[in-house]
């Protein structure tokens, strides 16, 4: 007698979209977001630019250069531009503690979605916003008597966009692990504001007292500022030349979005209990 062999049907397996799609539509998300909230764009400007116009008008007379008869204005525009990607960087990597309590994250997570897309598409969303509002605030330029020729453009672009990728890593490495925005506000104004003001955007550390000159040397952000004073300020104030510091600044760029990956892989991958 024969027997029917009945057979459970076979399901297809679900096929890997890859680590370049939905890095990409990460990002794409991270772009439409920012630029739907008006006051968000408006704010991460006009705070940078009024404490450039601000702190820059009030150290005016009393920051006075050995190495150039520039004004504090003109010091201190660096360090406006590093601000604007920091203040967006931040605002950036907020969005994934959001993600996070609306339920959004978790069906990422839940996806058959490389983790590696996940921390390139959040990361280059957030470091590509940042890159943009810093690169547009060089149009102020002109008003503190900087004229920057055509490759010092295109090398403080890319030091711009360097820094961005570096502090929206820092920033998604300290993000993920939080479950509130509470949680990374202090975190923000305990590690990445005294990052901001030790990297030789506020002062030299040629004029900083002993163990201040050495954290900002130890400062990793320090050399980015360093970078991008290097292309519109040659020799004034630096630390390093401009390839030692780009040097620098792309290495702590791979180290920071590596510890990204890391954090990611472990936070996701532990059992449940």
């Amino acid at each position: 007698m024969a027997t029917l062999a009945t057979t459970a049907p076979r399901t297809a397996p679900v096929a890997s979209p890859g680590v370049w799609t939905p890095a990409y539509s990460l990002w794409l998300r991270e772009i439409v977001r920012f630029y739907r909230q008006k006051a968000r764009v408006i704010g991460v400007i006009a705070t940078p630019l009024l404490f450039w116009i601000l702190l820059g008008s009030g150290f005016a007379h009393s920051f006075q250069s050995s190495q150039s008869s520039g004004s504090y204005l003109a010091y201190f525009f660096p360090g406006s531009v590093v601000m604007i990607v920091l203040f967006t960087a931040i605002f950036s990597m907020m969005s994934l503690i959001q993600d996070r309590n609306e339920g959004f994250l978790l069906s990422v997570l839940a996806a058959p979605v490389s983790r590696s897309a996940i921390v390139l598409g959040k990361v280059l969303g957030g470091a590509t916003l940042a890159a943009i509002q810093g690169i547009i605030f060089l149009v102020f330029t002109p008003l503190v008597g900087i004229h920057p020729d055509a490759a010092a453009i295109l090398i403080g672009i890319f030091v711009i966009v360097l820094i961005s990728f570096e502090l929206t890593a820092l920033g998604f490495a300290i993000a993920w692990p939080m479950d509130s925005p509470q949680a990374f506000h202090a975190i923000v104004n305990i590690l990445l504001l005294p990052l901001w003001m030790l990297s030789g955007a506020l002062f030299p550390a040629d004029r900083a007292s002993g163990w201040l000159g050495w954290l900002m040397h130890l400062n990793p952000l320090s050399y980015g500022v360093d970078a991008l004073r290097n292309a519109l300020f040659p020799a004034e104030h630096t630390l390093l030349p401009l390839d030692l510091n780009l040097a620098i600044t792309g290495g702590f760029c791979a180290v920071v979005f590596l510890a990204s990956w890391a954090i990611v892989n472990r936070r996701t991958n532990k059992p449940a209990a």
